[in-house]
This record gives structure tokens, C-alpha cells and sequence, in this order.
């Protein structure tokens, strides 16, 4: 579904338009589940991520609607997020199995694919009720929806420009301080962090695209690479939380220690990979970017 914003249209009703548009395609995932109730979960989860980065950009004009809010589609989120993250570890296993160093490595991940596949059917098999678990989510978005009412953004042409580039600029800071902290030791939390502002600063690409398109496209995919690339270290972080967790899954020692040489080997590799992209993105070329934004947007709309 579209997700922009044209500064030359009515910013409040373009807000409310694009949010909404996110929210109801969930619904409609949700709903139809054309590719299955799993594939349908990630879907909507990308979309109320989406909206969530929408109303951080506004959270300085509107701080208890975007708390309330981001509150309300966070626990939406959550709850869906069981049989999705299983799915996830398998798709992990999938990828330190494609790039074993040897075929005893090899075997052994392909043994622990199937372990977590094996996990995820039980996960999606204990599901008491998946229809009611949809209708729920669906009730909760509704809400979501029927929230944008409350929206309230005062001002004109000019003051929407500077609320804009205030949301950009907020998202670059988060970005740095959550960098800095990657950088001064190894944290899951801080690494977690940079990827939730570095979709922030993706899907603002997205929004505020037709400011300048080929300069936003650039910036979108160099954001897309890191969030990637962070992801995958949540991904090994969550598939090392299993191990101990749940170390009952991992009945067989030799293959378990083939499976935790290659979490560790390829965090260490992702994360140094991740830093030095963040270091790229949010470094000083990005000190004018705010202000770009807000004159782009001023002069669009002229």
C-alpha cells in the first residue's frame, strides 16, 4: 500500500490517510492470509512497524497520541509474535546452514534446522485457536484506526516542514546514541535499538520520497542493507536464548557445538559489518540532513 507524503497536500489529512491505509492492509492480511497464517503475521507486523516509525516522526507536536499509540500497536505486535519468531530461528539455522565452513558443520546445522522446524509446527499446532487469535488482532487494530481521529496537527505549510525535519533529526540522534553504545561494548540491547531507529530512518525515506526520489531510493537501500544486517544479529542473539532456554532441543552435544561456533563466529562478523555501515549512514554527512528536509519541503510546497 502507498506509504508517502507530499508536502504540496494537506499534511494532517495525508497522515491520517497513509496510517490508515497501513493499518486496514494488516487487517486485510490478517483476514485473507493468502500465503498462510505465518506469512501473513510478518506482513502485518511491517506494516504496524510502518506506522509506528509515522507517528515517532510527529511524537514532538503530538507526544501522548504517539506514546498511546505506538503503546497500543507495540502490544498488537507482541501478540502476534510467537509463531512468527519460531519461524524466524528456522530461517536463522537455514542461513548458518547455507554457510558451513565443512560437511560435518553442514550436517550438523541441517539437524538443527530441523529440531527448529520441528519446534515451530508445535508452536503453530499448539495455537488454541488461530481464528479468534486473528479476530482479536483485527478488533485491536479497528481501535488503532478509529484513534486517528484524535490526530491534532496545528499549523501550516511551514511548521509542518519543521515538524518533519525535528522527527528526522530526533531519529538521526537515537541512531548515534544507540551506535556509540554498540561501539563501547557488546550490547543486544544496543544493537536492538540501532535497528529500530535505523527503520525509523527507512521508512522516513519511504514517506518523504517525492522530496527527492533518487537521493531518497539511495539512502532507503543503504538503510535496508544495515537493518538486514542488524536483524540477522537479533536473529543468532534469540537462537543463542533458545539454546539455554530451551537446551532440551538440543539433545545431541557434537551438533549443538557446531551450532554455537557458528552463532558466534557470524555475530562477530555481522556486528563489525553492521557498526561500520551505521558509522557510514549516520555519520557527519547526515549532520544537514534535517535541514534539508525541512527546505525541500517548504520548497515543494511553494
Amino acid at each position: 500500500m502507498p506509504f508517502s507524503i507530499r508536502p504540496d497536500r494537506d499534511f494532517k489529512s495525508q497522515f491520517r490517510k497513509v496510517a490508515r491505509r497501513q493499518l486496514r492492509h494488516a487487517i486485510k492480511i490478517l483476514d485473507e492470509r493468502p500465503q498462510g497464517l505465518d506469512q501473513a503475521i510478518h506482513e502485518a507486523r511491517k506494516r504496524l512497524k510502518r506506522v509506528r516509525s509515522l507517528y515517532r516522526l510527529v511524537s514532538s507536536e503530538m507526544p501522548k497520541f504517539s506514546a498511546r499509540e505506538n503503546a497500543r500497536l507495540r502490544g498488537i505486535a507482541k501478540s502476534l509474535s510467537t509463531l512468527r519468531d519460531a519461524a524466524a530461528l528456522v530461517e536463522t539455522a537455514t542461513y548458518l546452514h547455507d554457510r558451513a565452513r565443512d560437511t560435518d558443520e553442514a550436517e550438523a546445522l541441517g539437524r538443527i534446522v530441523g529440531v527448529l522446524g520441528a519446534r515451530r509446527d508445535q508452536i503453530a499446532a499448539a495455537q488454541s485457536d488461530p481464528q479468534a487469535m486473528a479476530a482479536d488482532t483485527v478488533c485491536a487494530l479497528k481501535k488503532a484506526i478509529a484513534a486517528l481521529d484524535d490526530i491534532s496537527l496545528k499549523g501550516g505549510h511551514r511548521r509542518h516542514g519543521r515538524i518533519v525535519a525535528r522527527g528526522w533529526d530526533d531519529a538521526i540522534r537515537k541512531a548515534r546514541k544507540a551506535l556509540a553504545a554498540c561501539e563501547g561494548h557488546v550490547s543486544t540491547e544496543a544493537f536492538h535499538t540501532l535497528r529500530k531507529r535505523a527503520q525509523d530512518y527507512r521508512a522516513y525515506h519511504t514517506l518523504l520520497n517525492p522530496l527527492w526520489p533518487a537521493a531518497m531510493v539511495a539512502k532507503y537501500n543503504a538503510a535496508t542493507g544495515l537493518i538486514d544486517l542488524l536483524g540477522r544479529v537479533n536473529d543468532l542473539e534469540l537462537l543463542c536464548d533458545l539454546v539455554e532456554t530451551e537446551h532440551h532441543h538440543f539433545d545431541n552435544a557434537d551438533d549443538l557445538a557446531h551450532l554455537l561456533y557458528a552463532i558466534i563466529f557470524h555475530q562477530q562478523q555481522d556486528r563489525h559489518a553492521a557498526i561500520d555501515r551505521a558509522e557510514e549512514i549516520f555519520g557527519k554527512d547526515a549532520d544537514d540532513e534535517a535541514t534539508r528536509i525541512e527546505l525541500l519541503w517548504i520548497a515543494f510546497g511553494l
